[in-house]
Order: C-alpha cells, then sequence, then structure tokens
C-alpha cells in the first residue's frame, strides 16, 4: 500500500491544529503567494481550495513546482521522507 500523499497529510494536520514542518509551511506560502498573485486569494478564502476549477488548480500546481524547482525546495515525496526521518 502507498503512502499519504503530503497535500493530504497537510490537511489533515491543518485540520487538526497539528504543527506543520517548516517545508510544509513553505510549501503552503508558496502555494498561497500564487493564488494571490492569480488573483484567486479571496475565492480561496472564501470558498476554500475546493472552490476552485481544476484549470485554477493546475495552474497552481503547475507554477508551484516551477517555483520549487528554482527555490531548490524537494519535492513533496522527498519532503515526506524527511520527516519520516525526524
Amino acid at each position: 500500500m502507498g503512502r499519504t500523499p503530503l497535500k493530504k497529510v497537510i490537511k489533515a494536520k491543518l485540520k487538526s491544529n497539528t504543527e506543520l514542518t517548516e517545508l510544509e509551511k513553505l510549501r503552503e506560502k508558496i502555494k498561497y503567494e500564487i493564488a494571490e498573485e492569480l488573483g484567486l486569494k479571496e475565492k480561496v478564502d472564501k470558498e476554500g481550495w475546493g472552490g476552485l476549477t481544476s484549470e485554477e488548480t493546475g495552474r497552481i500546481g503547475g507554477i508551484m513546482t516551477k517555483r520549487k524547482r528554482t527555490l531548490k525546495v524537494p519535492k513533496n515525496e522527498e519532503i515526506q521522507n524527511i520527516d519520516e526521518k525526524n
């Protein structure tokens, strides 16, 4: 059986008020920054991430991937591996 995807782990931690790791916090910060840059922050605040269309979500995800690569942020799987070791 596979591992739980990082975004589900983060969502569960946010719901249960469990503190995020520094890399998880950075991932969330990048995601919100991109949503704001695309003019979607108000929609996210009002309706949540589930209120976005697949096109909007895909655009955010694509930009996140590029930005994380530029900033040399580990991939989601690598973040989970780091967290499991600590």
